[in-house]
């Protein structure tokens, strides 16, 4: 078996519209639900198979979810989303 390290560094993310109180409740949504949700079999194959990138456009992130952690779980199903299209 082959083990693949998987870094994802998100230098910059901006969220026009979000109160900075919301910031750090998005910020723990977006790298726990990244942490879920490429921790699933064969999930992070998309992101490998493209190699090193500078930028990762985010698929469609459902608009105004409830609370700051809820925006993180969707912006971070974006991301990965944005992997498979």
């Amino acid at each position: 078996m082959v083990m693949t390290r998987l870094v994802i560094h998100i230098d910059k993310l901006v969220l026009r519209g979000i109160d900075r109180s919301d910031a750090a409740a998005v910020s723990a949504g977006v790298q726990a639900e990244l942490q879920r949700l490429l921790a699933e079999p064969g999930a992070a194959s998309a992101l490998i198979a493209g190699g090193d990138r500078y930028r990762l456009k985010a698929g469609p992130v459902p608009s105004a979810p409830a609370g700051g952690r809820a925006l993180g779980q969707a912006i971070a199903g974006g991301i990965v989303g944005g992997t498979r299209s």
